[in-house]
């Protein structure tokens, strides 16, 4: 069980060696974009649940 755990981790290490890692520019952007993508998902999402939540209030001062 060592062996195969020891051969694991120069395999992966062997591996990591081998990684294309972005550069500053690029992990910037990127992190940009990620950012930027996560903030309008989460106004989309707070929108949606005004939105139902107000229906939602509606159909029970109706009933």
């Amino acid at each position: 069980m060592l062996a195969r755990f020891t051969a694991y981790l120069r395999e992966t290490t062997q591996e990591m060696k081998r990684v294309s890692w972005p550069g500053m520019a690029e992990l910037k952007e990127s992190t940009i974009v990620v950012l930027i993508t996560v903030t309008v998902i989460t106004i989309l999402l707070f929108a949606a649940d005004k939105i139902l939540d107000l229906g939602i209030q509606q159909l029970i001062t109706l009933g």
